[in-house]
């Protein structure tokens, strides 16, 4: 579902790119590491040193460099799974990437809007999906909630969706059955973050731990390479916690680019009040 061209960057591009960032920043480029460290002097003479900032400036180094970083495939957690089409109950081939979140009901999973907008037949998410095995079962999409933004206009600030769910014959909500991640809004820009997705044509997700920058106002970027199409609508879980796997989304892959032009790079909207909006009327069931 994801787009995916080559964007022609050039080593060049990126040293003046990252001289240009605040002061401290650390950059790597091929094998060159250069290090920003500027010193200030207000009025009063007095010097201000901005190496305080050095400790913080050091993760940059993972940030931008997708070529140490790969996603590695894994068998999966209970509350990210894989959105299939479906034909006379069984499942097709899979092509995004949702995760459940939390919700007075119970049923709500978390997507990119360009994963579903012009999707016509049944959707089915199977959570933890692998090799095959659907340890948590099937869930078919009975809604969809997507902004009006995106359904006017495909507005790249409101790549996201909502999935109403529910299991034919059970009356159980999957968030009994999986757990269920949290979802926040108005989270600061730069975030560790750990992004899973199901890459078309694989029977098993991958992950990746980054940190996330803000290439422009309103987005999320995420580097590590690997995430390859039906990755998009993959959560942007922070806050991780190593027992149960569950975290706090803060973002999924689209947006900008419908979440990227090559594997290395991913984006994700901001979420923010658009998203707060419309979690409110999937939780309503408006």
């Amino acid at each position: 579902m994801r787009l995916r061209r080559r964007s022609g960057r050039h080593a060049g591009s990126r040293v003046a790119a990252w001289l240009t960032r605040p002061a401290g920043r650390i950059a790597v480029v091929g094998t060159l590491t250069i290090i920003v460290v500027v010193t200030v002097t207000p009025a009063n003479g007095a010097a201000t040193d901005v190496a305080s900032h050095v400790a913080t400036a050091v993760h940059d180094l993972m940030i931008s460099k997708s070529e140490t970083l790969n996603g590695e495939s894994f068998t999966g957690t209970a509350a990210v799974g894989a959105l299939f089409s479906s034909t006379n109950g069984k499942l097709d081939n899979h092509f995004c990437t949702a995760s459940v979140v939390n919700s007075p009901v119970g049923d709500l999973a978390i997507t990119a809007a360009h994963c579903v907008a012009d999707r016509s037949g049944t959707i089915m998410f199977v959570p933890g999906y692998h090799d095959g095995d659907v340890p948590y079962g099937m869930w078919q999409v009975t809604k969809v909630y997507m902004d009006q933004a995106w359904t006017s206009s495909q507005s790249q600030g409101d790549d996201v969706a909502f999935l109403k769910l529910t299991q034919p014959g059970s009356g159980v909500p999957i968030e009994d059955v999986t757990g269920a991640e949290s979802l926040a809004t108005g989270t600061p820009v730069r975030q560790l973050v750990q992004v899973i997705g199901y890459p078309d044509g694989k029977g098993e997700p991958i992950d990746c731990e980054n940190w996330t920058s803000q290439p422009m106002t309103g987005q999320l970027e995420f580097d590590c390479g690997g995430y390859t199409d039906g990755t998009s609508g993959g959560p942007f879980l922070a806050d991780v916690n190593a027992s149960t796997g569950q975290g706090t989304v803060i973002g999924v892959i689209g947006g900008l680019d419908q979440g990227g032009y090559t594997p290395q790079v991913s984006y994700s909207i901001e979420f923010e009040s658009n998203v707060a909006g419309l979690y409110k009327e999937a939780e309503a069931g408006n």
